[in-house]
């Protein structure tokens, strides 16, 4: 690839300056590889879908995986929303959801979900940065679905802990599957199905791991492309020498229901 006989600074540079909008990921094809879950989650999304008469996608990003199961299911929701907190991405998933009928709603991370109490039998979301169970079993419909796929924790935790060091373990970590679970079944759902995989993931080159590290954020909290150059360069010297960098990401699938609403 031409990308593989560039400089280190050539290489830098243009991870630098790739746009971070959106979670379209295509940009990394043929510069990284990452293994997919064995339960297809956009995939299984579009059955669902299928199935619902109102449905919200949590943290939308820029409308990407949505758009995918929309395009996919058999039929779609009468009544489609979709929530994203990031300006940049709100106008983005705008312009690609608004064909498909969605109202896209900007509502920050954090901040309670801008609908009322039982109004959608399916919510779905790829990847939030931290579910609010309360949020989601208020605005779901006695019997209706949460299904979703989450980051799990420790996630590309050798890429992590190459640039930040040894990292503690935390087995208080909120992503923990099994605290999630917890947390969810005490805002009162009902876990059906919750099933965790470790996936490898590689980089081919150092502009991809500079684009990763920019567009997720949270990996790296204070990075910069200066402030890090000789871990990059380490990176760089690795892949030429190895053919990739290896990391692993951890990911589990949500489904849970909210009970049915009592005789």
């Amino acid at each position: 690839m031409d990308h593989d006989r560039r400089s280190f600074g050539e290489l830098v540079a243009e991870g630098a300056a790739v746009p971070t909008d959106g979670w379209d990921f295509s940009w990394f094809e043929g510069r990284a590889t990452e293994e997919r879950p064995p339960w297809r989650y956009a995939e299984s999304a579009a059955r669902r879908l299928g199935g619902a008469r109102a449905a919200l996608d949590i943290q939308t990003g820029g409308g990407e995986v949505l758009d995918f199961a929309l395009g996919a299911a058999p039929r779609r929701p009468r009544l489609l929303a979709a929530t994203e907190g990031w300006p940049p991405n709100v106008a983005r998933a705008t312009a690609r959801l608004a064909p498909r009928g969605v109202v896209v709603v900007a509502a920050p991370e954090d901040a309670p979900l801008p609908f009322a109490a039982d109004t959608f039998d399916l919510v779905v979301s790829r990847h939030p940065v931290s579910p609010h169970w309360a949020e989601i079993a208020r605005v779901l419909r006695p019997g209706g679905t949460y299904f979703a796929q989450h980051v799990g924790p420790g996630s590309c935790g050798e890429l992590v802990e190459h640039f930040l060091g040894p990292r503690p373990e935390h087995r208080g970590d909120a992503r923990r599957p099994d605290l999630e679970r917890a947390a969810a079944e005490a805002a009162g759902l009902e876990v059906a199905d919750l099933r965790a995989q470790r996936l490898r993931m590689e980089f081919h080159d150092v502009a991809a791991v500079v684009h990763f590290l920019r567009k997720v954020i949270w990996m790296v909290p204070d990075f910069t492309a200066e402030a890090y150059a000789d871990r990059l360069r380490a990176v760089h010297e690795r892949i030429r020498a190895d053919g990739s960098f290896v990391t692993h990401s951890t990911r589990h699938l949500f489904d849970a229901r909210k009970p049915p609403a009592r005789a």
